[in-house]
């Protein structure tokens, strides 16, 4: 959101550093800061872990990750050896204060520097990593706390681990992450509106019909099958992802582009949410759950079929949900939102849809089967980009004829060069105590509170999750969702 021209000095510490996500993700993308020259000389890093490993061993087993996890073409070995004399490792067991004396040594020879502690373990180990950091002498007033999610599994618990950390750590040294505010395009959504004069006029219900999310997968529960058996679609996806995206596509502008204000915007829109609970749960959402079928060209097993599955599970893979927001700007647009494993592609995207012309003057326009109204759709993944629908004359003599043809933003092909991963961007904003992108406290609880009611509402209603086969785009009853206020989910494979 802002240029970095100078790097703070910082002591970095991954707990849980030998875990999936800092092996795959946090070390990639602090490599990556190694490459791109955004580190001072006398940044620090540091894995902890339960597990026993020299430096040498850590180091070791963080280059072969990196041979496989960072993006081609960009290892170096040159690079990464400078890099990892900046790694040492601790063994530390959350309950154990023995390891965090160990810490406390080798970080006490710099007390005033700036600290950033990484939980990329389970929630369940947040409040005793926590207390034993105080304990030895560890927090200090430039001391920050990244969390990974999932922060709980319902507004309870969640509250329950705000608490224990808030007894620690002050709510502007707590950074609770989501990665999707790290993408290059999530970013640009609010640069789109706040820095054009073009859309923000329009960006109301007097010209937008409705606007759909979608973040959908490819893969299934493959080897997470428990964890991700815990949470389902609803905690896992629209609870924290696709409940941001709504934020940043409906918040205000806010008076300044600071941590507070923006979040501030956010907020208002998370309370602006219109109940879905017993009396509309069965027209507002579609619960799915996948069945075997083949992804890309291959077969693949049903959700109860995966490795360790348990055959009576209803935790749903698939959720599709209509949305309303009761205030001025978005009185009567729907908000579609639709997330889900074993899809036909990896796909996530946000569509604007806006209304069509009060008069149409083109006699054949509505009569075409390709005519739409304007549409803003902006690419997340795979391929980052934005991409305006425009109607234009098809060429030719005779007859006027419509023809929907894009305005493309290639982020790749426009800007060149490599975008940087959600982590990579998140992590400096840790480092340099830019807290903007990062949820606070205030928003999860709203955020929990709308979720939780739906699920009840699930449970109350007895309402299992509906098969649908692998590849599709889930359930039929997610067709109908949409189909019965006259749209359709955009599916289109180019623009």
């Amino acid at each position: 959101m802002r240029q970095r021209l100078k790097h703070r000095i910082a002591d970095i510490v991954i707990f849980g550093g030998t875990g999936d996500l800092a092996l795959r993700k946090l070390f990639p993308a602090l490599y990556e800061m190694e490459r791109t020259g955004r580190f001072d000389d006398d940044t620090r890093i540091f894995g902890a872990s339960r597990s026993e490993h020299s430096d040498e061993d850590f180091r070791a087993k963080l280059e072969e990750a990196g041979k496989k996890f960072v993006p081609e073409g960009e290892f170096e070995a040159k690079i990464w050896k400078k890099f990892a004399q900046r790694i040492s490792y601790v063994q530390v067991s959350a309950g154990d204060e023995a390891g965090f004396k160990v810490l406390h040594e080798k970080l006490s020879d710099q007390p005033d520097r700036d600290r950033v502690y990484y939980f990329s373990t389970s929630p369940g180990l947040f409040a005793d990593m926590a207390f034993n950091l105080k304990k030895v002498g560890l927090v200090t007033p430039n001391s920050r706390v990244v969390l990974e999610k999932p922060l709980g599994h319902d507004l309870d618990s969640c509250r329950e681990i705000n608490g224990q950390i808030g007894e620690v750590f002050d709510e502007n040294q707590i950074f609770r992450i989501d990665h999707y505010l790290g993408k290059e395009t999530v970013q640009n959504l609010m640069i789109l509106r706040f820095a054009n004069a073009m859309f923000e006029p329009l960006w109301n219900s007097a010209h937008i019909d409705h606007v759909q999310i979608t973040v959908g997968e490819e893969v299934g529960a493959e080897g997470r099958w428990s964890y991700y058996d815990d949470a389902g679609a609803m905690r896992d996806m629209v609870q924290n992802h696709m409940l941001q995206l709504l934020c940043l596509v409906a918040m205000e502008p806010p008076y300044v582009l600071d941590q507070d204000a923006v979040r501030d915007e956010k907020v208002k829109v998370l309370k602006a949410l219109m109940p879905i609970n017993d009396s509309n749960i069965d027209t507002s959402t579609v619960r799915g759950q996948y069945r075997k079928g083949a992804v890309g060209g291959k077969e693949v097993p049903g959700y109860l079929e995966e490795d360790g599955a348990n055959v009576d599970s209803t935790t749903e893979t698939f959720v599709a949900i209509r949305a309303e927001l009761n205030n001025w700007r978005w009185s009567g647009v729907p908000f579609y939102l639709r997330t889900g494993k074993r899809l036909p592609k990896r796909h996530s995207e946000i569509v604007i849809q806006f209304r069509d012309v009060p008069h149409q003057i083109f006699p054949l326009a509505k009569s075409m089967t390709n005519y739409q109204a304007n549409r803003l759709v902006l690419r997340l993944q795979p391929d980052d980009g934005i991409h305006l629908i425009l109607n234009n004359k098809n060429p030719g003599p005779g007859l006027v004829r419509l023809r929907p043809t894009a305005l493309n933003l290639s982020f790749a092909e426009a800007f060149g060069g490599r975008s940087p991963d959600a982590y990579e961007r998140l992590l400096l904003d840790a480092i340099d105590g830019n807290n903007t992108l990062f949820v606070r406290r205030d928003e999860q609880d709203i955020a929990w509170q709308w979720v939780d009611a739906i699920q009840d509402a699930w449970q109350n209603n007895h309402i299992t999750p509906k098969g649908y086969t692998s590849g599709t785009w889930g359930p039929s009853a997610a067709i109908a969702l949409i189909e019965r206020d006259g749209r359709t989910w955009n599916e289109e494979a180019g623009f």
